[in-house]
């Protein structure tokens, strides 16, 4: 090697290092950001808040002990607390000593959205206000609804722009987001509620995709009920997760093989993935051949194993 070619490389080998440092550096966090973020139902532990043998500080709790990053509260379990600041304070502090995240509130019983009834739709409205408070005042980024009334799914489907877009013009101005779950009645229409949010579009309204709850019709014509037509899993997921503030990785039984023998976990994935979702994976037991402990943990260990096979 030349004099000059060896003074040359003298002087740009260090900068070649520092230029390897730094994309090493640059790749790492890459992967890091790209790490699954898991958070925790409340409805997983629905067997034993009901039976009065936990409460919702003992949730947050076990799921801090279970290595979550975040929580989904369910407000049927506090649901007379709605204005109680001091209630609420509880929750934040518990949250907030044991590292977790308040991510979103569930908001179930407050009426009917997307009732034909102007004064019922309203007073629904009126009520949603209060949990979107509460979601303000527990640090939460979004709360989920409800799309439920009564009418013809077109009918449904103009009173939900009204209901839901009324709730959602209060929510933006507090910062929360409102989103929309297959939850039953027309909301387990995956493409009855997609057509709904692109219609809410300008009101910054999303979904929360569940990969369970696709029965849109029962027999009795009730909201839940033994099902009469159920939806599409996979095509409802898909035409949704576009719209996705939040999934929940559902699971009620489990084969030898800790495989979720009902649900197709690397199909809900794959879509995922090729949507480009990278929010938070809600897991959610709802099964009772385990504790609910054991389910949670089989639950996200089925997620995680379906993670690590698509890559």
């Amino acid at each position: 090697m030349k004099t000059f070619e060896k003074l040359l490389l003298s002087f740009a080998l260090p900068f070649l290092l520092l230029s390897c440092s730094q994309k090493s550096e640059n790749e790492n966090t890459v992967a890091d950001t790209a790490k699954p973020k898991y958070s925790l139902a409340q409805w997983s532990f629905n067997r034993e808040l009901k039976a009065g043998e936990m409460n919702t500080v003992d949730f947050i709790n076990a799921a801090a002990e279970m290595d979550f990053e975040g929580v989904e509260y369910v407000s049927q379990f506090f649901q007379d607390k709605v204005s109680d600041f001091e209630y609420l304070d509880t929750l934040k502090n518990a949250a907030e000593k044991a590292g977790i995240l308040n991510l979103m509130i569930q908001v179930d019983e407050i009426g009917h959205l997307c009732a034909s009834n102007d004064e019922e739709r309203n007073a629904a409205v009126e009520l949603g206000k209060k949990w979107v408070d509460a979601s303000k005042y527990l640090g939460c980024t979004s709360m989920r609804v409800n799309a439920h009334g009564d009418g013809t799914p077109e009918e449904m489907k103009i009173q939900a722009i009204d209901g839901i877009g009324s709730l959602a013009d209060y929510a933006n101005e507090k910062g929360i987001k409102l989103i929309v779950e297959n939850h039953g009645s027309m909301s387990s229409n995956g493409a009855w509620l997609a057509d709904l949010i692109a219609q809410l579009s300008d009101k910054n309204v999303g979904t929360l995709d569940d990969f369970h709850n696709w029965c849109y019709e029962t027999i009795s014509g009730s909201i839940w009920g033994p099902c009469a037509k159920e939806y599409d899993y996979y095509k409802g997921f898909e035409e949704l997760i576009g719209t996705a503030e939040g999934v929940s990785v559902k699971a009620f039984r489990f084969d030898s093989l800790g495989n979720e023998p009902d649900l197709d976990f690397p199909r809900f994935f794959k879509i995922m993935k090729e949507a480009g979702y990278d929010g938070y994976l809600g897991i959610e037991y709802e099964g009772n051949d385990l504790s609910s402990k054991a389910g949670i943990l089989k639950t996200k260990a089925l997620a995680e194993k379906t993670l690590n096979g698509l890559n």
